[in-house]
């Protein structure tokens, strides 16, 4: 006991930070079921901002809840519910966004296409290709960056096709998808260094 302070005897134990992290893990988790809870609230503000926190957490609890916020009510919360689904990166979500990419609204299409290129799973390839003709150039933007960060060859005509969009944002979009693929390519064919 110096200067009159009293010690902590278990200051130091092997088990305090064992400990906090089961606390912090108790808070995340209480935390991610009630932004869960609040994608199902009457209020559109509190969905939206669970549907796009959710994302920012990124826990698989969260894919179902999610899954069901694509078809909410309202866009707002149909799109952040998209993106962060490919912010969770489960292979689960890859299905359900690509029949997003059918929606007649492009708030979701962007959403589903931004998830997509985030999940990097080749089965969109195709389905977002499509979406290279579609009639808004901020759905065409997103699916050109998708299409980059999966990183698929099977894209490159389309990609091609894009660099003459009449939007210059879509145009750069195709361009760096395509040196994104070209990059890829030849990382897979560039043989290892040997020691």
């Amino acid at each position: 006991m110096a200067n009159g302070s009293v010690t902590d005897p278990d200051a130091g134990s092997p088990r305090e930070p064992t400990e906090k992290l089961g606390i912090l893990e108790e808070r995340r988790k209480a935390r991610i079921l009630g932004y869960i809870a609040l994608l199902k609230d009457p209020n559109l503000t509190f969905r939206w901002k669970a549907a796009e926190a959710l994302g920012t957490v990124g826990d698989s609890t969260a894919i179902e809840p999610l899954l069901e916020a694509l078809k909410d009510p309202y866009v707002d919360v149909q799109w952040l519910a998209a993106k962060s689904l490919g912010r969770i990166g489960d292979s689960r979500c890859v299905e359900p966004l690509i029949n997003a990419l059918k929606s007649e609204n492009k708030w979701l299409r962007i959403g589903a296409a931004w998830g997509l290129g985030k999940l990097k799973d080749r089965r969109a390839t195709m389905p977002l290709i499509a979406l290279l003709k579609d009639k808004k150039k901020t759905v065409r933007k997103n699916v050109a960056w998708a299409l980059g960060n999966i990183g698929d060859e099977r894209a490159v005509a389309g990609l091609t096709e894009s660099l003459q969009d009449s939007d210059e944002d879509v145009r750069n979009a195709a361009q760096k998808a395509l040196t994104a693929i070209a990059r890829d390519k030849e990382m897979r064919t560039v043989p290892p260094a040997s020691a």
